[in-house]
């Protein structure tokens, strides 16, 4: 894929870089990496189906101009296809000035993007506001070492980024986005995975789970985290990620998998609740524990009832 749009104002990429099992110097103007991006998500609870229609991509050097690509091969997806590990690529091994990166934009079609919801199966439109101008912003440090591929996923948030329209606003579909987006070098990433043993948790006295197992896994970046509801900040432990357990598939019931989390400690916990991701609801944990997440690696996590 070639760029339609390249505008270098590159004169010296400066400092010493070191990524993901290459590195390089930008001392030397010219030189080159390799970068691709893929897209997953976390997954959502309220809805059945996610469309987004991906127009374009901008990766912008700390030293130089937006460097474009067309998503046009990549058109709409269906980011609820996206989870436990699946990934959409954007972006293939293209050549691009070796450095630092501080932002990457998704400009999206917005009258080609769209929610179902789970339970009406009903068709509404999905407002992003600005979407087709600034697009959705991803900001931070990503680097791009010299002379070697470097791979990054974007995790889109769904449960969190995908809101109903407010009460008297101007919003223009049913269904508004407030992007909550994260990336991730996938050399630097590992992932959790594990079951729920529904059965022991139901037998605790104050357990009040609905015989559909309808529920959650929720994971905290950190150790001994309280659990929190989502949306919920106290003390700054707002939940990483909300992934749902059901027994829709009874060949994968009790089954969750938490992908693309970077090295480090964190903790994960079951609520059977449905979490509205606006109240405060109160929600009764089960299973709390800590899990060690290490590069490459697949840290199992049972949890049952304490």
């Amino acid at each position: 894929m070639k760029p339609t749009t390249k505008l270098f104002a590159i004169s010296a990429l400066a400092g010493a870089l070191a990524a993901c099992g290459g590195s390089g110097s930008s001392s030397d103007s010219g030189q080159t990496g390799t970068v691709s991006v893929g897209l997953t998500d976390a997954p959502a609870t309220d809805l059945s189906s996610v469309n987004i229609a991906f127009n374009t991509i901008r990766l912008k050097h700390a030293d130089g101009e937006w460097i474009e690509y067309s998503l046009e091969k990549t058109g709409t997806v269906d980011l609820l296809t996206l989870q436990g590990g699946v990934t959409e690529p954007l972006i293939t091994d293209e050549e691009v000035p070796a450095g630092d990166y501080k932002e990457i934009r998704l400009i999206i079609d917005t009258d080609n993007s769209w929610v179902i919801e789970k339970k009406s199966g009903g068709r509404h439109d999905l407002w992003v506001p600005s979407g087709e101008q600034s697009g959705l912003k991803l900001k931070g440090n990503f680097i791009v070492a010299a002379d070697t591929s470097t791979n990054f996923t974007i995790d889109f948030d769904v449960q969190k980024s995908i809101v109903k329209r407010p009460e008297a606003s101007n919003a223009k579909g049913d269904y508004m986005l407030k992007p909550v987006l994260r990336i991730v070098n996938n050399l630097e990433a590992g992932k959790i995975t594990g079951e729920v043993d529904y059965a022991t948790i139901n037998q605790s006295a104050e357990a009040n789970c609905s015989a559909n197992y309808e529920g959650s896994v929720y994971v905290y970046k950190g150790g001994d985290v309280k659990p929190v509801d989502l949306n919920i900040v106290r003390d700054g432990n707002n939940p990483l990620m909300v992934i749902p357990v059901n027994d829709e598939d009874a060949d994968s019931r009790h089954e969750w998998t938490a992908a693309f989390l970077t090295e480090g400690i964190y903790t994960v916990s079951y609520s059977c609740q449905l979490d509205d991701n606006e109240k405060d609801e109160g929600l009764t944990f089960y299973g709390t524990q800590n899990a060690e997440v290490k590069a490459g690696e697949t840290t199992e996590a049972t949890l049952i009832s304490q």
